[in-house]
């Protein structure tokens, strides 16, 4: 019965977000879904100062604050280009961080500093909001390609997890963070986003959809490159998954928060793609030979 109830609101969350998102993000322009994504990822941040220790006056701030610097990005044409260097930063610093963070552990997150911990919380979000303004500026297809990317490997990963984890590869994908999570389901979820890639590519060529897809940009580097960066990016979205899970297990809570029933907050929906952002933005400005 409680199952059900959760199922029930699962289904029920997923269609309000959907009749919600769907529409700003085929709008013909992109300002509606510019805001709606900046109300989420303020919302993020919001859950990220709790899950920090921060107070509730302070974690309502973090929220505005981070609303506040996508809407100063906006204002200064930061949703249409920005530098290259700041998507190599923004990657450089994702892989380094999480690196760190994860060999660490869960009580080696708890040693930083509070406000360190709370402003690189906010700066990712920022950075995260700032790559889907501009991939969605420039075209839907770009967008969905590079969410696709994290979908692939969320749903292969739970398949292949459930019916094979643990059954070939006999040891756990990082067992202090999280778990449920199996080598066999992180294979299965990069056979998924490859999968994903060649049937989109083809499609893509047959419709003439308009855009391009992340998929398609990148095959411009050559077939070498572009397995090379369909598996790094996989990798980190699912490094992002564990990062949020080493949180919350420092925080000592299961959820970021309980703002979407049956789903958790929005962190827990958004995980996956925070790192994958940024990291697709610097491979779309990977330089041509």
């Amino acid at each position: 019965m409680v199952i059900d109830l959760m199922l029930k609101q699962r289904i029920i969350t997923a269609l309000a977000l959907l009749a919600v998102l769907l529409p700003a993000l085929f709008a013909e322009t992109p300002q509606a879904f510019l805001i709606l994504s900046a109300l989420l990822i303020a919302a993020g941040a919001w859950e990220w100062a709790r899950m920090n220790g921060m107070a509730s006056v302070q974690s309502v701030l973090s929220g505005v604050l981070c609303a506040g610097m996508c809407a100063v990005a906006w204002w200064a044409g930061w949703t249409s280009q920005t530098e290259t260097w700041l998507w190599w930063l923004a990657g450089a610093t994702w892989v380094g961080l999480t690196a760190w963070m994860l060999l660490r552990g869960v009580q080696g997150w708890a040693l930083w500093r509070q406000n360190v911990r709370w402003a690189l919380g906010v700066l990712m979000l920022w950075l995260a909001w700032l790559a889907m303004a501009q991939a969605r500026t420039s075209s839907v297809q770009l967008l969905l390609s590079i969410f696709c990317v994290v979908w692939a490997a969320d749903v292969f990963a739970y398949f292949f997890g459930r019916a094979l984890g643990g059954k070939i590869i006999h040891q756990k994908l990082a067992a202090t963070v999280s778990p449920g999570k199996s080598w066999e389901g992180a294979i299965g979820g990069l056979l998924g986003v490859f999968l994903t890639a060649f049937g989109w590519m083809h499609l893509e060529l047959i419709y003439q959809w308009p855009g391009t897809s992340l998929f398609t940009a990148m095959l411009q580097h050559g077939y070498f490159l572009w397995g090379l960066s369909l598996i790094f990016l996989t990798t980190m979205s699912v490094v992002g998954d564990l990062v949020e899970s080493l949180v919350k297990r420092s925080a000592g809570v299961k959820d970021s928060s309980n703002l979407l029933p049956g789903h958790g907050g929005v962190l827990d929906r958004l995980d996956a793609l925070l790192p994958a952002l940024p990291i697709a933005m610097m491979l779309l400005h990977w330089p041509k030979v």
